[in-house]
């Protein structure tokens, strides 16, 4: 039997990453949250395994200020990874992960990798799908992790965020997240704009 991609020690390695205090939304809760998508849907996941690898190092590092944080996550994973695993399935894993700065799916060649790497991405956009409350939630913990932008630049920097989501003919890459969230996302965030707009916090 193989030893699986992510051992105890490295997850607690990168748990701990994930347990900084700067963390209000991009930290283990998210992860887990995740992880727990990925075993809902891991019927339709071609290389499930690789999938929990990207989901584990896909915020590994965070830094707010900072415009490279999914380039060094990868970087991450391939490092820490390259002794467990096979060179193309690696960069797979890779590629995964680099495409959450845009949350395009990545031009992979094998048709169910790419399959796998919609699935990832919709699973991390999950969050703009959720209950009202939730979403709200989600919103406040992103503010906190942006707290040295002062009010009128965060306003207008989120509000072009949403807007771009909102432009796309489709915000979820696959017809699950999308018969999902899709209805939901649109709504809270046409809400959210509508806050930001008005200038109060949400």
């Amino acid at each position: 039997m193989n030893a699986p991609l992510l051992d105890e020690d490295l997850k607690r390695e990168l748990s701990a990453l994930y347990g900084t205090k700067h963390r209000h939304y991009h930290g283990l809760a998210h992860i887990e949250a995740l992880l727990a998508l990925a075993g809902e849907y891991r019927p339709a996941l071609s290389d499930p395994e690789a999938v929990e690898a990207a989901i584990w190092f896909h915020d590994a590092i965070y830094d707010s200020r900072a415009k490279d944080n999914e380039a060094r996550s990868a970087a991450l994973a391939l490092e820490k990874l390259a002794p467990r695993i096979a060179g193309e399935r690696l960069a797979r894993i890779a590629a995964m992960i680099e495409a959450t700065a845009t949350h395009e799916v990545p031009g992979l060649a094998d048709a169910a990798a790419r399959r796998d790497a919609a699935l990832f991405l919709d699973m991390d956009l999950s969050i703009l799908g959720a209950a009202p409350a939730a979403f709200d939630a989600y919103e406040q913990a992103v503010r906190r992790e942006y707290g040295w932008v002062a009010e009128p630049a965060w306003r207008a920097g989120r509000a072009v965020v949403l807007k771009t989501f909102l432009a796309r003919p489709h915000i979820f890459h696959t017809r699950e997240f999308r018969d999902r969230f899709e209805r939901q996302a649109r709504e809270n965030m046409t809400r959210s704009l509508a806050v930001l707009d008005a200038g109060q916090v949400p």
